[in-house]
């Protein structure tokens, strides 16, 4: 999974084969939590990020 952004210890990376990975999401990583987060609504699809670490990824 390619990296696409790292600010703040949060690493942002996405898949690019779209047919096994709909809705298009991100996974932010921070620490030893993880998360996958929808582009279009920012909404928290599976696992746990704290709320500033969150928020900053919604940003």
């Amino acid at each position: 999974m390619p990296v696409l952004s790292r600010f703040y210890g949060i690493i942002i990376l996405m898949y690019f084969i779209q047919a096994e990975h709909n809705p298009p999401h991100i996974h932010a990583i921070y620490g030893e939590e993880a998360a996958a987060i929808a582009l279009r609504t920012g909404e928290l699809l599976e696992g746990n990020l704290p709320p500033k670490a969150l928020s900053m990824v919604r940003e």
